[in-house]
This record gives C-alpha cells, structure tokens and sequence, in this order.
C-alpha cells in the first residue's frame, strides 16, 4: 500500500552547511517534519518552513536520544498521516549511516522515498585539512574502513591483516573510541609504525581541529589533545602535503567563535561573510519583526503620502514593513507619489533598491546631527513635511534634530521588535555551554534584548576570554548602559565594517 507522504533521506554534508546539495536545501523549505541527525549542522535548519516540525534525534548512547528503531517507526508514522518528512543525516546517507537499513524498513512498509546524496567527510574533511587524498607523486588510491565495526559478526569484521598489506591513502572513519587498538592492529599486521596519520576533528566547520603524527604516536597525541569524536583519520603520505596546503586554518577568522544577534532572516549575509572567513558562528538571533502596536499611524500616514515631500527609512527592517503594509493598501508603486527618499546607511539603500526605487539621499552614519547635516547639504528644510518610518521603539534624537531645522516630521512606527526566545539550531544552548570569542551587535535593540535572555554581564564573568563588538556609537551607548565597554567599535557603521574591524583585531592591529 502507498501513502500519500514521502521521507527523503537527505546528506547535510560535513559540517559547512555551503556544502549542502540544492536539492537538500530545497527539500528542506519544504518538509512538514524534518528528523535531524546530531551530526547534520545545525544551522541548516534556519531553511526550514517556520511551521514545520523539527525533531533532533540527538545521541542514542550519550544523551539518551531516540535508538535506531524509534526513529524508523517516528517516520514512519509521519508519512501514513501523509506528511512530508527529511531525515537529516550527516555526511552521505549511505556511507556509515545506516541510511540503507532505514530504506529497507521504509520498502517494507510500502512508503516512497528518495535518497538524497551528501557530500561525505571522507573527502571533504580531508580537503579542509590541506590533505589530497590521491597525488601522482604519493598514491592513486584510497581505502575507506570503520574503526567502529562489530568485531563479533565475522561477516562485517575488519581483517587488519589485509588492510595493512592495501596500497594508497587510507581513511578511517568513526575510529576514535577505539584508535588505540586499530592503530595497534594495523602495526602488529606488518603497516610500518613511522606512516603519518592525521586526526580531522569537526572537518569543514569553524571548530575543526588538526592533529598530525604517526601510526606509532597518534593514540597518544590524540589523547594528550582530547580529541572527542567526530573526527576522521587519515593514514598515508599525503598526510605531509598538509604543511603546504592548510588553506582552510589559515583563514583569518578561524579559531575564532562569534556570536551572531541579529533576527534570523537577516543573519544570513552577515553570518556567511564570517563563516566565510573561517570563523565559527552561532546565530542567537535575540530580536524579531512584528507589527505595530497601533496601526492607525501608518493608515494615516499611507493615506496622505502625496502630502510628503521626504519617505525616511532607517534600517532594512523599516523599508521591508513600510512595503508589507503599503502593498496591502495599494497595488500600484505609483501610489508612493512623488516624495523622494532618504536611506540610513547602505543595507538600507540596497534594500530599497531591490524595489527598483531610487534613493536620492545616503546618509552614511546613523547620527541626528550627521543625518541633518546631509539633509541641509541637499536642501534647506523648512517647513519640509517629512515622514519617517521606522521602529515603534527608537531614538528620539533624529526626528527632534529635523524639527530644529524646520522640518515638519511625522514619526511613523511601521514594525515592532520583540524578544526571539526560541532556539531551533541550538545555538543559544551552546553559548551557555562552551562560550564564544566575539558577541556582535547591529543595535541598540540587539543588545537590551541580548541581555534580557543571557545577562550580559554575568556570561562575560562566565566566559572571560568573552569579547564585545558594537557597530556604531548608538550601539555602544546600550553596552555601557550596561556598565561594560565594547572592545571595539565599527568605524564604518554597517556589518562590513564590524567585520574588518574584528579582522584587524585578529591580525593585532
């Protein structure tokens, strides 16, 4: 019997979540309930539909997650009430993922499915460590074997005599419990004890860890640097190619955990820029967008735009707000009139210019005083009739520096921020837990709400290594309302300037 859902037994990949298939990442848009592996990176999950069920299946044998056998009956029961459900394995999910064995229970009980592929770590963890697996000069082959098989089913168990004897690169997977005994194994079966060996902890992500030695030594190199599981083993001569090709942990930012606070949908250029850069992000979005609180205002205000002779948008969440609620009212752009606009900041230009509409007036610096004198530089504003749109809650000091010119201002608020509480990828859990290196922060918002939920104060006595990054002077003002002092502050006030500042931080400058 077929029933309406269907499973997708999809690879994540790694651990970079850039190295997701698109046919992941568009299954996972889509799915009612995504069942997602320990290994799978978490932040893969910001694709998910905000409705859709997100079930982590967690560790069976260290956190008492759910065993091999509730899972397979989990989705099961998911498709015969009809939904669509992606099981999130890390890697491929048929190298070491017992993929195979759910495909099987899936036939047996007459569910469709597709296997999606992944890019595994086999390579991929190998690439990210400097390390080619083949090279003209060194070796063209490698084998793959588990350091975790079942030593008693004679049918799957590892024949170390035949292993040492293969020729090429080696790699072993899932062999850390047991690398004392297999590196042994490969010794006693005649693999000369001087092979280079190099552990891949955490491959392709900004917690990988590298460790290179020999056959001989690695057990004890890797238990003198509490190297835990996931990492991946790689035995063979390429291994020395590492000191030449180690692009991925010579990226400027790597090594360094950064703690992402703005609201989700924005965090992505941002967060991508730093995991570009080597660094590992935690995006703990701490804000997110509602409506106004009375939306008689922006009624109002929509009904005489033709009176305005200035729109100002001060943020990218103020222009996206401002055009839900206008295009709700209003089907024609020619509906805005003739008011020329005014953007704070580039994101917020680039963002009105997404809408094909011009921008006639930049203001670089999120300053009253600045934003007036460029207003001055273009105009003289008296008795100019200005509509500004922006958050319910903000700085007065914009509209009152206007008014003192002449301006006549109305001070529209087209969204609200409120706390974001929920924690779907887990990074809030591991901030608490394992601490960052940089707490990044877009605003003054992000900072009261950031504090709110983690008490700001109390995690940096937690975490002292715990280093504070504001982008621009209003910013920082609500860090040392706090009674603290960011390490340091934008000189341009945008994302790309928090960025090159941090850099130059890292490179001692």
């Amino acid at each position: 019997m077929n029933f309406k859902g269907n499973i997708y037994l999809v690879g994540a990949g790694p651990g970079d979540a850039g190295l997701l298939t698109l046919r992941g990442a568009e299954l996972l848009r889509t799915a009612d309930v995504i069942i997602s592996d320990v290994l799978a990176n978490p932040e893969l999950l910001h694709l998910a539909s905000p409705t859709a069920e997100i079930l982590k299946r967690g560790n069976h044998k260290r956190d008492g997650g759910l065993s091999q056998e509730q899972l397979t009956e989990l989705m099961i029961t998911h498709a015969k009430a009809g939904k669509t459900v992606v099981r999130l394995k890390g890697g491929d999910p048929f190298i070491f993922g017992r993929g195979g064995e759910e495909a099987e229970a899936l036939v047996a009980n007459g569910i469709s499915f597709e296997v999606v592929p992944g890019v595994s770590s086999v390579v991929a963890a190998a690439n990210y460590a400097g390390i080619p697996l083949t090279h003209r000069e060194h070796c063209s082959s490698f084998t793959v074997f588990t350091g975790h098989s079942d030593s008693a089913d004679a049918h799957t168990a590892l024949r170390y005599e035949q292993i040492a004897k293969i020729p090429g690169t080696k790699v072993v997977l899932m062999g850390m419990d047991n690398l004392a005994d297999w590196t042994k194994s490969l010794i006693a079966h005649g693999m000369p004890a001087a092979t280079p060996v190099a552990i891949v902890h955490r491959g392709t992500t900004g917690r990988q860890k590298s460790v290179a030695g020999t056959l001989g030594t690695i057990a004890d190199l890797a238990a003198r640097e509490n190297l835990q599981p996931p990492a991946i083993s790689i035995l063979g001569d390429v291994v020395t190619l590492r000191d030449k090709l180690n692009w991925f942990e010579r990226k400027p930012l790597f090594g360094q955990r950064i703690v992402v606070t703005r609201r989700s949908v924005q965090a992505g250029t941002f967060a991508t820029r730093l995991t570009q850069l080597g660094a590992d992000v935690l995006e703990v979005p701490t804000i997110k967008i509602t409506e106004p609180t009375e939306k008689m205002a922006v009624v109002e205000a929509l009904l005489e735009l033709n009176s305005y002779e200035w729109l100002i948008f001060t943020s990218a969440n103020g222009v996206t707000a401002f055009f839900d609620l206008f295009f709700k009212r209003f089907q024609d752009m020619r509906d805005l009139g003739g008011a020329r606009i005014a953007a704070v900041g580039p994101a917020t230009a680039a963002k009105l210019r997404e809408l094909h509409l011009q921008v006639d007036l930049m203001p670089e610096e999120y300053l009253g005083k600045k934003i007036v004198a460029a207003f001055k530089k273009y105009q003289n504003i008296e008795n100019v009739k200005m509509c500004l749109l922006r958050a319910e809650v903000a700085n007065k000091d914009l509209p009152q520096a206007l008014t003192e010119e002449g301006a006549i201002v109305d001070d529209i608020p087209v969204y609200k921020t409120v706390a974001e509480t929920e924690d779907r990828t887990g990074a809030a859990a591991r901030l608490q837990e394992e601490g960052a290196n940089w707490v990044t922060f877009t605003s003054g918002s992000t900072v009261e709400h950031f504090h709110t939920r983690f008490d700001l104060p109390k995690l940096m006595n937690q975490f002292p290594q715990l280093k504070l990054a504001s982008i621009g002077p209003e910013t920082t003002k609500a860090i040392t309302a706090l009674g603290l002092k960011p390490t340091l502050e934008a000189k341009e006030y945008t994302t790309d300037g928090l960025i090159e500042a941090i850099r130059k931080f890292a490179r001692g400058q």
